[in-house]
């Protein structure tokens, strides 16, 4: 599902601004502990189409795993963007967008290995760590 034709989001400081095309009008919630120490919470997922990123000298990216990358601005510390390195694929941090503030859940993942005080709201789709690995793997990923 779409709705305006981009939008324009920026880290805190203003160093770094992202535009995406065609947002998706949900946010996918990262409940995984990785993800958690690395926001202080869970990680909000906003993606779109064509991401066009200005201040790229102030970025700074963080393989945090085998097959993820994880960016921040170097400047003021926000974070940017979570990259899945066996597709590239990128997903960034929706409070960077304004506009995702009214975006609604389209699903939760690692609910696992959520803590007791992030509980998120709502009647949308809750997977487990081994059901993301499984619907990964199934689709030709390997994290072995």
């Amino acid at each position: 599902m779409t709705g305006a034709a981009s939008i324009e989001g920026h880290c805190l400081c203003g160093a770094v601004t992202i535009t995406l095309d065609n947002p998706v009008q949900q946010v996918e919630i990262c409940q995984c502990g990785m993800c958690r120490r690395w926001g202080g919470a869970f990680y909000s997922a906003q993606s779109g189409d064509n991401p066009e990123v200005t201040g790229t000298n102030e970025i700074t990216e963080f393989r945090s795993s085998e097959w993820a990358e994880r960016a921040f601005c170097s400047k003021c510390g926000s974070n940017l963007w979570f990259r899945f390195l066996p597709t590239g694929n990128r997903s960034f941090s929706a409070g960077l967008f304004d506009a995702a503030a009214t975006h609604g859940t389209e699903k939760e993942i690692f609910v696992d290995e959520r803590a007791d005080w992030c509980r998120i709201e709502g009647d949308h789709p809750r997977r487990t760590g081994e059901e993301v690995i499984a619907e990964a793997r199934a689709a030709g990923f390997n994290f072995d």
